[in-house]
């Protein structure tokens, strides 16, 4: 692929970012959540009710009333039970002082479609912008998305692919069905398979990948094109998966383009003595010409 698409994802849950001050309507300043939810959780159901977006929990701690509320909260995989009592803010609402999201969004790159429509994207996982954990979704859409400029990279800060993406029943183009460490993964439509076909091709294994020259598979000019990298270092016993080779951007015209590689080329394939070897993941941010790669098995695992 190499196609660069929107991506939509709704948590599991109501995914908590921190906890704040409330200036209740006694005008003192309380910290209910405070040290009873704490960044990372989830909010699964508020007295026996399931959660599925923001407005579902503004909706039952307003039904509250003040009276304390039973969640039932995610934390790293277990299912805990808390109790809490929501506090009158000065605006005439009750709250919990809990920041709170329920979505995220961004643009990402199409690594490959097999021949059943499944595909796995940008080789790492989206994680919460301000918890720096990986994001647990209930579901996620691909959309059609345009690249509006390119911000190139310097050293000590990566560029940056800048877009708009379209959302609406005519501009979807799959359904992402997981988030892991190795990148999304789920299922694209008829319309996707229409819009972007191209000959199959086959997988190169780890053992397959060595140094040397190689190619990456990217849309930031408007086109998929082949740019020519260099493979510098090829781990087999990484322990962070999607770190298993470092690359080196050659290619002139991709250079003066972006500098290297930017934010929103992860998941750009990696093509090597024609074969499908893996994807761009990471950029090093002192020198925005090189990055990682992750082995394209690891993703095909999933």
């Amino acid at each position: 692929c190499g196609v660069p698409v929107g991506i939509y994802l709704k948590s599991r849950g109501v995914m908590v970012v921190g906890t704040g001050e409330i200036v209740n309507d006694a005008c003192n300043v309380v910290e209910p959540a405070f040290g009873v939810l704490k960044s990372g959780d989830y909010i699964e159901t508020v007295n026996g009710r399931e959660m599925e977006d923001k407005d579902d929990l503004i909706q039952a701690v307003s039904a509250s009333s003040g009276r304390p509320v039973s969640l039932e909260v995610r934390r790293d995989g277990e299912l805990l039970k808390v109790e809490l009592e929501p506090v009158l803010a000065e605006d005439g609402t009750y709250k919990l002082g809990a920041w709170v999201r329920d979505d995220t969004q961004g643009i990402g790159t199409v690594t490959y479609v097999d021949m059943n429509g499944s595909f796995g994207a940008l080789g790492h996982g989206i994680s919460d912008s301000d918890t720096g954990k990986l994001m647990d979704i209930r579901e996620g859409e691909l959309y059609d998305t345009q690249i509006m400029g390119i911000e190139k990279g310097t050293s000590g800060k990566p560029g940056v692919m800048s877009g708009v993406i379209y959302y609406g029943k005519g501009t979807k183009l799959g359904e992402v069905t997981a988030n892991t460490e190795e990148g999304i993964f789920g299922t694209v439509n008829s319309r996707f398979l229409e819009q972007f076909q191209s000959e199959a091709i086959p997988v190169g294994f780890r053992q397959d990948v060595h140094k040397g020259q190689a190619f990456i598979r990217s849309d930031v000019s408007g086109e998929v094109r082949d740019y020519e990298i260099e493979i510098q270092k090829v781990d087999h016993t990484s322990l962070q998966k999607n770190k298993g080779m470092v690359i080196r951007v050659v290619n002139e015209e991709l250079l003066k383009l972006t500098g290297g590689i930017v934010q929103g080329m992860s998941g750009s394939p990696i093509i090597q003595d024609g074969k499908l070897i893996g994807a761009v993941t990471h950029v090093f941010i002192q020198d925005s010409t090189k990055g990682y790669g992750i082995f394209i098995e690891n993703m095909l695992e999933h």
